[in-house]
């Protein structure tokens, strides 16, 4: 059994007389895909916080592998928009090399890019931008909160599919927040739902069905993902077209049934 990456025993998280996280266990390994979900307020941000070292823990343990180097891609990219910012030179602000920046950006499909400004990009080639961010480190463990946020129906499929290949090839554990439930249902390994505590846990195909699911998130949606399949037979890329299957433009091959 592969060791924990990250390992959170018993964590709680107050502010002031509020209880934000509430006695919360969570275990990732090197090859997990946990995927956070609950209503809005619910912890979920926060408890992402405690696990990057940003929010101390009011008591409970959060234990982390030694060396381990996490590879964060935020929900939201702020710049002031009179600041011109190049993607070459946004890369460059994560001190890695050139050669690595560039193949952390080929690899998430932006590559062509590299010279064009960051306030010109759609949401999609944001978010793939802050991903090769992320990526460039060599991450042990992938931290993604709302990864697909602004990127339109296809893009997301293509950018979640491209998150399931860089577990595969870079052997991380990936810690995802989303909201996205129908493809993440199909893109996650475990689901987590959190409302301060957590409400209930499993696999994608289990979860819907648990009591605690259908009274957070309504009986039409826990319906809606137990009739939801996810079948491969072509691609899109960032930009919602569709591709080769087979084709490294970053896409997932689906057909929703």
């Amino acid at each position: 059994m592969t060791d924990p990456l990250v390992q959170l025993e018993q964590l709680t998280i107050r502010f002031d007389d509020r209880v934000a996280v509430d006695h919360v266990n969570l275990t990732v390994s090197r090859g997990d895909i946990v995927t956070i979900i609950g209503p809005n307020g619910a912890g979920k941000t926060t408890l992402i916080k405690a696990i990057l070292g940003l929010q101390k823990a009011t008591t409970g343990r959060i234990r982390v592998t030694p060396g381990l180097v996490v590879g964060y891609v935020p929900q939201h990219l702020s710049l002031e928009t009179t600041l011109p910012l190049s993607v070459r030179r946004f890369m460059a602000l994560t001190g890695r090399n050139a050669t690595d920046c560039e193949k952390a950006l080929e690899r998430t499909g932006v590559r062509h890019l590299l010279n064009a400004s960051i306030h010109h990009l759609s949401g999609g080639e944001r978010q793939r931008l802050l991903l090769a961010r992320a990526l460039a480190r060599q991450p042990d463990l992938l931290v993604l909160d709302e990864p697909a946020q602004g990127v339109d129906i296809n893009g997301q499929a293509a950018l979640y599919e491209l998150i399931r290949e860089l577990r595969d090839e870079l052997h991380c554990g990936v810690i995802m927040i989303s909201h996205d439930l129908h493809l993440v249902m199909a893109a996650t390994d475990h689901v987590i739902c959190l409302n301060q505590h957590v409400c209930c846990s499993g696999y994608p195909a289990d979860i819907s069905t648990d009591p605690a699911f259908v009274e957070t998130f309504g009986q039409r949606v826990a319906e809606s993902l137990a009739v939801y399949h996810h079948h491969h037979n072509h691609r899109h890329n960032l930009h919602g077209d569709v591709v080769p299957a087979g084709s490294h433009q970053g896409g997932c091959q689906h057909d929703h049934g």
